[in-house]
């Protein structure tokens, strides 16, 4: 029996990839953070393709974009971002990365380049995929479709709390104002926008937790 295609889409810092992962272990799927991809890109662009006032040059981005190569490599059950063999999980969480991910996200080209990966690795089932337009535009046939929310002031704290656990110094204000800044880019941009798919489960997870959330979303799948 062929495994379900999940989508979860949503807000920044509402818990989508922890929650993804948590749920790909349970259903014994395998997980794609969609969002791990485009800070992947993000920092490649801030390596190799800067101008010369420091910000990125997008025309060098998309000239190097095939010199590119990312993928997942399972260690002891976390998947962990290689980018040319090189692990990166902890460089993408950085603030500059957080600065600049909806500016390069946005970009057609680079969508284009990371969307028939996402699509082939989900064709034969038994995949959960989280990003901001996976039930829309990614993966519009998937068998199962979330939307995740949060208030603003949840979202902060929580982003602010990760960046802490890895060992990276923020200002709560500056992680509100940039989760704020990224709620407008990702939702307004003209390519593949945030939205939340007709037919997904909307599940605003302000006040609940993350095992409250996990058991909600495995509610609706597991009585289907």
């Amino acid at each position: 029996m062929k495994k379900p295609v999940i989508a979860i889409d949503g807000y920044s810092s509402t818990g989508k990839s922890s929650i993804s992962k948590i749920i790909a272990d349970t259903l014994e799927l395998i997980h794609m953070d969609t969002g791990a991809l485009y800070r992947g890109v993000t920092w490649y662009a801030l390596q190799h393709c800067l101008d010369e006032n420091g910000n990125i040059d997008l025309k060098s981005l998309f000239t190097s974009l095939h010199q590119i190569n990312l993928e997942f490599k399972n260690n002891n059950g976390i998947l962990v971002l290689y980018l040319n063999n090189t692990d990166i999980s902890k460089e993408i969480r950085t603030n500059i990365v957080s600065d600049n991910v909806s500016l390069v996200a946005k970009q057609k080209e680079v969508r284009d380049f990371l969307l028939q990966s996402q699509r082939s690795l989900a064709e034969k089932g038994g995949v959960i995929m989280d990003g901001r337009d996976i039930g829309t535009v990614v993966l519009p046939n998937a068998d199962y479709k979330f939307f995740l929310t949060a208030s603003i002031d949840e979202r902060t704290n929580r982003r602010y709390l990760e960046l802490k656990g890895l060992g990276i110094e923020a200002d709560k204000e500056h992680v509100k104002q940039n989760l704020i800044e990224r709620d407008k880019i990702d939702s307004e941009r003209e390519i593949a926008p945030l939205k939340q798919a007709e037919d997904a489960i909307v599940i605003d997870n302000s006040n609940l937790t993350k095992e409250q959330t996990i058991e909600l979303i495995l509610s609706y799948i597991q009585k289907i």
